[in-house]
């Protein structure tokens, strides 16, 4: 069944035209359900092939991403120790969580804190920074950045932050003065800790350890703030489709939950964990790894829970103009490159005309021997 044909089966509904007056009120998800309805409109039904997989597994073995102290780290004598569960938990899940970070628990509630200080703001001034024209630059705040290249919509809002490449820059005084002192001190914390784990991503492959960034996977840094509102009917939809990211990801979480990842064909819980960051590969990293990383499919459940689901991300990733390709340092004539070379920007075109399918991606660049 496509993902339309349950609700193309009504003659007199249009999906093209319910997309277009939900994004013309700029009131968001949260407008929705905050206007006291007891069903979602129809253009949030995800199709049955999408909704019988948001039922739980009758396993009785509950499966849990990796976490990993990262306390160690500047511990020469276990330094070997951190690179090996690092390297094994991208290598299998793609996600890990990290503990003892640096990054302090004041930072991480006070930038939980502002992002949901920004989306509780009147619609009046939330709906000032309501733009879909420029989706990769500036801020803005938005409902279901990929709307209209969607065949349904997913329950969540963002406020999304460019602070790289400068011609991509928010400006300072478009940046909300309700939430611009945390989400400074988040990129700036998250950045950290992405310098950290690149090293050891890049130990992990037995390369030097300034590998990764010497890549340039700081040139194009993206803030989100999603926020997932009390839905009445969380098994009819999703917070956010299962999709994957292309660089790497630093990603905190409130106590709601929801977040979900794909391992051996089974959806796993990434249970919050106070104080904890979630992290991901993307699908360029796999690439360079010569599949020795993987990107993973991850998504987010709605939830009835009258405490909104709250997280902060930062993505790093690659200028659109820079090309990637395995590592040489990788590849031997036992070893040959698993893919050609690539751009950004022919991700980027090949991950959207898809549907965020990244496996389309990934096949399209696979060298076939």
């Amino acid at each position: 069944m496509a993902a339309t044909d349950h609700i193309a089966a009504t003659p007199t509904f249009d999906l093209a035209k319910e997309f277009k007056e939900f994004d013309e009120t700029k009131m968001g998800v949260k407008g929705i359900a905050e206007s006291g309805i007891t069903s979602i409109p129809k253009m949030f039904i995800h199709p049955p092939e999408v909704l019988s997989t948001l039922k739980k597994p009758t396993s009785h073995t509950k499966k849990a991403i990796p976490l990993i102290d990262l306390s160690s780290f500047n511990v020469p004598t276990k330094r070997h120790q951190l690179v090996e569960q690092v390297r094994e938990a991208i290598s299998s899940w793609g996600f890990f969580q990290v503990i003892n970070h640096g990054v302090p628990l004041s930072v991480l509630n006070e930038t939980l804190d502002a992002i949901k200080a920004f989306h509780d703001q009147p619609h009046e001034v939330k709906s000032k920074l309501y733009n879909r024209d420029n989706d990769e630059k500036g801020v803005m705040y938005q409902s279901n950045y990929d709307l209209y290249r969607a065949k349904v919509a997913t329950w969540h809002d963002s406020l999304t932050i460019w602070t790289a490449p400068e011609e991509k820059r928010g400006k300072e005084e478009d940046i909300p003065e309700i939430c611009k002192k945390e989400m400074e001190a988040w990129e700036s914390h998250s950045s950290k800790v992405a310098e950290i784990l690149f090293e050891l991503l890049s130990e992990g492959l037995g390369v030097e350890a300034e590998r990764f960034k010497k890549l340039g996977f700081f040139d194009a840094r993206l803030l989100v703030g999603h926020y997932y509102p009390y839905c009445p009917q969380p098994d009819l939809t999703v917070g956010l489709k299962p999709h994957t990211d292309a660089g790497f990801t630093v990603l905190l979480q409130n106590q709601v939950g929801g977040l979900q990842v794909k391992h051996c064909d089974e959806w796993v819980d990434v249970e919050p964990i106070p104080g904890a960051l979630t992290i991901n590969i993307g699908d360029i990293i796999q690439v360079i790894s010569n599949d020795n990383y993987v990107s993973v499919e991850h998504r987010v459940l709605a939830k009835a829970s009258k405490e909104p689901r709250i997280s902060a991300v930062t993505f790093f990733n690659m200028n659109t103009n820079a090309s990637f390709e395995p590592l040489p340092e990788l590849l031997s004539s036992d070893k040959p490159a698993i893919y050609r070379q690539s751009t950004v920007a022919e991700y980027i075109e090949s991950y959207y005309s898809k549907g965020l399918n990244c496996k389309y991606f990934l096949d399209k660049i696979k060298i076939v021997n």
